[in-house]
């Protein structure tokens, strides 16, 4: 049996300490094993479905916080390997769903699983790895349960809330942040929890590394809101825009909206709000049209806008870390935060 492939977060490179570095990519091995131990099957109908985007590889970042967050106890136990290779598990049962309901074609650079094969079968592998993932979760104790079944809820949460959008009366902006803390923020925080939990950290650093873990899960997910619009397919695994080309709300998008109903109520009839947001709401199906509108709206004040809201997220995860002595843990900690921001530059 081979194990899977993934590359090495680029964060690791950042890390200082070369001692934590060199446990982090052990863990992370080790992780890795596990992953391919768990979601390994050599049934041909179920293999290659379960299989998928596994095998397209990843960089593993919620395992790597995982790991990371041990480190402020007693490092990659048994225990915490198991539940690092969880969470991978339910990131990806929830990338077959997502790519279901958006109409995905690329993820990771390989066809979306509901292309490859069936959309019934997208769904039901990633029912199968959310089975496997709360199986391992089941041997680490009722409190690792707890954590999981929590997670799954707001995973299905946001969901939800991105699926029906927002109320006639709610704040666009405000229900996308309720979408990210549900659909990203929720899985890094358990991240982050059970590894320090599972490690045997003290309460008071578990409660500080769930805050922090929280505010990198929204930075991050906002700074993909960015990525999504700006780069190119070997970074993303997706064309630059299809957020966009599938009508998903980000907070470029939002602050656009925000600005142009605004001139609107200004009396403006043709600002360069208005007529972008115009045209984003036109048939983006033709590629030419896609790059004009992404070019203009990368090139607006509500990119940089949301650039500096994902900034402010970053700094209130490291500004949460301010109870923890200054460790090598810690510090990479705050350079993960950086980090999660460093992509938009």
């Amino acid at each position: 049996m081979t194990t899977p492939s993934a590359t090495l977060p680029s964060v690791l490179d950042e890390f200082a300490d070369p001692t934590l570095r060199a446990r982090l990519e052990e863990g992370l091995a080790a992780v890795e094993a596990r992953l391919g131990e768990v979601a390994h099957r050599d049934d041909p109908v179920i293999g290659p479905p379960v299989a998928h985007l596994l095998k397209a590889g990843g960089k593993r970042m919620r395992p790597l916080l995982t790991l990371l967050a041990a480190e402020l106890a007693d490092g990659a136990t048994p225990a915490v390997i198991d539940a690092a290779a969880a969470v991978e598990l339910t990131h990806l049962a929830s990338l077959y769903h997502d790519d279901v309901m958006d109409q995905a074609a690329l993820r990771r650079g390989v066809a979306a699983a509901h292309l490859e094969f069936t959309p019934t079968i997208a769904i039901l592998a990633g029912d199968w790895l959310f089975a496997q993932a709360s199986t391992l979760v089941a041997g680490l104790g009722p409190e690792a349960v707890r954590i999981q079944a929590g997670t799954f809820a707001r995973l299905c949460e946001g969901q939800i809330r991105e699926t029906t959008g927002p109320g006639p009366t709610d704040d666009p902006i405000a229900h996308h942040l309720l979408v990210i803390e549900g659909k990203t923020a929720c899985l890094i925080t358990s991240a982050a929890h059970l590894g320090a939990l599972l490690a045997g950290a003290s309460p008071a650093t578990v409660d500080a590394v769930v805050a922090y873990a929280h505010n990198v899960g929204v930075a991050f997910q906002l700074a993909d809101d960015i990525i999504d619009l700006t780069a190119t397919p070997d970074v993303t695994g997706k064309a630059a825009g299809t957020d966009l080309r599938e009508r998903v709300p980000t907070m470029p998008l939002l602050l656009l909206e925000a600005q142009a109903k605004r001139d609107q109520a200004r009396g403006l009839t043709a600002s360069d709000a208005i007529v972008l947001t115009r045209d984003i709401a036109g048939n983006l199906d033709d590629d030419a049209t896609l790059a004009s509108v992404l070019s203009r709206l990368t090139a607006s004040p509500a990119l940089q806008e949301a650039r500096e809201i994902a900034r402010r997220w970053s700094a209130d995860a490291i500004a949460a870390l301010a109870p923890l002595p200054p460790t090598p843990a810690q510090q990479a900690l705050e350079t993960f935060a950086h980090h999660t921001i460093s992509r938009l530059s």
